[in-house]
C-alpha cells in the first residue's frame, strides 16, 4: 500500500491513458445565440414592411440585435430560476406588501420600458406605430415571457384611463414615460409608473358581473369621484403596479375604478396581498391575490359601465396574449430549426430526413401564420378611425385570441420533441416555453369566452362578419381549396346564426374556420408559394385532425424550412 509508485516518465504512464477521457463532444448545436432575432425572421421582415412599419427597420433591426445577445439571453434564465417573493411588513412591523425580484427581472423591465414597450403607439400615434411595437414586443418575448405581465398591463391601461380626463392628467405622463422605477414609494414621488389589473374573483371568474367587491362613495358620486373599495380579489396581475384598474359594485352597479398603491397624502392605500400564486408557469411575474380594506378608488367612466369602460383595456391585453404566444410560436420553432440544422442522426443531417422535415416545416407555417394575423390586426388597431377596419377588428381580435394562443402548447411540445432528451432539461430554453404555452390561452378570457364574445359580436354587429370575411375575400380566385372553404364557412354561419342554441354548441368549429380562413388568406397573398401552399393543403384541403409533421406529399418543405430558419 505504500510502495512507490512508478515514475509516469520511466513507466510510460500517461495520466489520459485510462481515466481522463472518455470522449470528445461533437455533433452538437452551438448556442442559439449572438443572432439578430429580427434579421434572421424573414417572414417577419415582410410582413411588417405590408403592414405599415417598413420606417421601424432600422429600430428591429438593432433591437434584433440586442434580444440576440447572450447576456441579454441570459437575463430570461436569470429571472425564471429566481421566483418572485412576497414580503408583507418591514422589519419594524410596517405594512408593507412589497414583492422583491431578482435583478435580472428589473433588467429586463428596464429594458421594455426603455424601448417603448409599454407607451409607443400613445406617444406617436401613426401609421405603422402599434406594427412596429408588436414587431418589437415579439422578438423581446422570445428572450423572457413572463415579465410581459406588467407592460401589457401598463400598454393596455391607457384606452380606460383616457376616458376621465382629470385622472389621464395625472397619470398618462407617468404611464408614457420611458424609464423605468420599481421602488415601492407613492407615485407623486415618481416619474414612472406601471399599472395592474384587478377584475377577477373567486365566486365568479370569468363571469365578472358576479363580482362581489363593494365601492362605498367618500362624498360626491360618479364619474371622476373617490370611492372606498372592499372585497377580496382572486387574481391581480402585476401586483407591484403603482395603481389597478379594479371593477367593483357600485350603488348603480359594476363599475370601474383606478386603485392607486398608494394614497394622495402618502399613506399606504389598504389593499393587502394575500399570497402570491404558485404558478406552473409565468414563474418571473408575480400574481396574487389580495383584499381590499377600504381601499381608495377614483371611478373611471360611468356608473354602472365599468365592464365596457375596461373593455378596451382587455381588448388590448387579448391583443398581447396574440403576440406573446406567436412570440413563443418562434422562438420554439428557431430552437427546433436551430437544433436540426446542425445535428445528424442515422447517417444524415436531421433538418435534411423528409419526416423531420415535414415537422419542420409544419411548426414554421404554424408560426407564419399566426405572426401574420397578428401583425394585420395591429395594422387594424393603426386605423383607428377607419369603420371597416375597427368592424374587422371587433371579430378578428377574439377570434385570433382564440385560435393562436390554443395552439400554442402543442406547437411548444412538437418543438421540444425536436430537441430529443435535451429539450426536456432545465438548462434549455425548451422546458420554459412549454410552461409559458397555456397562459395566454387562459389568461384575458378563456377559449370558451373568446368563442361566446365572437358570436355576441355577431349578433349585436353583424356587419363585423361582412367586414372580416371582405378581408378575407381579398384572396378570393387564387385558389381553388380556398374559395371551397370560404364558400362551406358562409353558408354554415347562415344556417347555425337563426338558431341560437346550435351556434353556441358549435361555436369553437365556427370560430376555428373564421381564423383558419383569415391566416389561409394573409399567407396566399402574401407569403411565398411553398407556405401558402402548404398551408391550404394541411389546415384546408386536408380531411381528419392531424398532429404537427402530417404535410402531405406535394408540399415544398425544404424551402419553408430554410426561410425560417435561424443561423448563427
Amino acid at each position: 500500500m505504500n510502495a512507490k509508485q512508478p515514475n509516469p516518465v520511466e513507466s510510460g504512464f500517461s495520466p489520459d491513458q485510462w481515466l481522463a477521457q472518455t470522449h470528445e463532444v461533437f455533433n452538437q448545436p452551438p448556442a442559439l445565440e449572438n443572432y439578430n432575432l429580427f434579421l434572421q425572421d424573414r417572414a417577419l421582415q415582410d410582413t411588417i414592411e405590408r403592414e405599415g412599419a417598413g420606417w421601424a427597420r432600422q429600430e428591429l433591426t438593432d433591437f434584433g440585435a440586442l434580444a440576440g445577445r447572450p447576456d441579454v439571453i441570459d437575463l430570461g434564465f436569470q429571472a425564471n430560476d429566481n421566483k418572485p417573493t412576497f414580503h408583507t411588513h418591514d422589519r419594524f412591523g410596517h405594512r408593507i406588501d412589497e414583492v422583491r425580484f431578482h435583478p435580472a427581472y428589473h433588467e429586463l423591465m428596464r429594458l421594455a420600458t426603455e424601448h417603448g414597450l409599454h407607451s409607443s403607439p400613445w406617444q406617436k400615434p401613426g401609421p405603422g406605430a402599434h406594427v412596429a411595437r408588436a414587431a418589437k414586443y415579439y422578438l423581446h418575448t422570445q428572450v423572457e415571457a413572463s415579465h410581459g405581465c406588467p407592460i401589457t398591463m401598463t400598454f393596455a391601461a391607457m384606452p380606460s384611463i383616457m376616458k376621465q380626463p382629470e385622472l389621464a392628467e395625472t397619470w398618462a405622463p407617468k404611464i408614457l414615460d420611458c424609464s423605468y422605477d420599481p421602488r415601492n414609494v407613492p407615485d407623486s414621488e415618481k416619474r414612472s409608473v406601471t399599472i395592474g389589473m384587478a377584475m377577477t374573483e373567486k365566486q365568479g371568474g370569468s363571469d365578472v358581473r358576479a363580482n362581489t367587491t363593494r365601492a362605498i362613495p367618500t362624498g360626491r358620486e360618479g364619474s371622476g369621484q373617490a370611492y372606498e373599495l372592499v372585497g377580496h380579489k382572486w387574481f391581480v396581475s402585476a401586483p407591484m403596479g403603482d395603481a389597478f384598474l379594479v371593477l367593483a359594485q357600485a350603488p348603480g352597479g359594476l363599475s370601474c375604478f383606478l386603485m392607486p398603491r398608494w394614497r394622495p397624502d402618502g399613506s399606504k392605500n389598504p389593499w393587502q396581498i394575500q399570497r402570491l400564486k404558485n404558478k406552473m408557469g409565468n414563474v418571473a411575474n408575480a400574481s396574487s391575490e389580495a383584499e381590499l380594506r377600504g381601499a381608495l378608488g377614483w371611478m373611471i367612466g360611468e356608473e354602472g359601465r365599468g365592464v365596457p369602460t375596461i373593455i378596451e383595456m382587455v381588448a388590448m391585453t387579448r391583443f398581447d396574449c396574440m403576440i406573446g404566444s406567436s412570440s413563443g410560436m418562434r422562438q420554439a420553432a428557431a430552437q427546433a430549426l436551430h437544433h436540426c440544422h446542425y445535428r445528424s442522426a442515422f447517417g444524415a443531417r436531421l433538418s435534411e430526413q423528409p419526416l423531420m422535415q415535414n415537422v419542420l416545416a409544419d411548426l414554421a407555417l404554424e408560426n407564419e401564420a399566426a405572426m401574420s394575423y397578428t401583425m394585420r390586426v395591429a395594422r387594424a388597431l393603426d386605423a383607428g378611425n377607419d369603420e371597416q377596419e375597427q368592424r374587422f377588428l371587433r371579430l378578428a381580435t377574439p377570434v385570433g385570441k382564440y385560435w393562436i394562443c390554443k395552439r400554442t402548447p402543442n406547437h411548444a411540445y412538437e418543438a421540444m420533441e425536436c430537441i430529443g432528451g435535451s429539450g426536456v432539461m432545465e438548462d434549455c430554453i425548451m422546458p420554459r416555453l412549454f410552461r409559458e404555452s397555456p397562459v395566454n390561452a387562459i389568461w384575458e378570457g378563456s377559449g370558451n369566452v373568446q368563442c361566446l364574445d365572437t358570436l355576441r359580436a355577431l349578433q349585436k354587429s353583424p356587419e363585423s362578419l361582412d367586414a372580416f370575411l371582405a378581408e378575407v375575400n381579398q384572396a378570393r380566385g387564387s385558389d381553388r381549396r380556398f374559395d371551397g372553404f370560404v364558400d362551406r364557412l358562409a353558408k354554415d354561419f347562415s344556417g347555425a346564426m337563426g338558431n341560437p342554441e346550435q351556434v353556441s354548441f358549435q361555436a369553437r368549429d365556427l370560430v376555428d374556420r373564421l381564423a383558419v380562413s383569415l391566416q389561409a388568406s394573409l399567407l396566399i397573398r402574401n407569403a411565398p408559394a411553398a407556405v401558402a401552399d402548404a398551408y391550404c393543403a394541411s389546415r384546408i384541403d386536408s380531411q381528419g385532425i392531424h398532429n404537427i409533421g402530417a404535410l402531405p406529399n406535394g408540399v415544398d418543405a425544404k424551402a419553408i424550412v430554410d426561410r425560417a430558419t435561424p443561423h448563427v
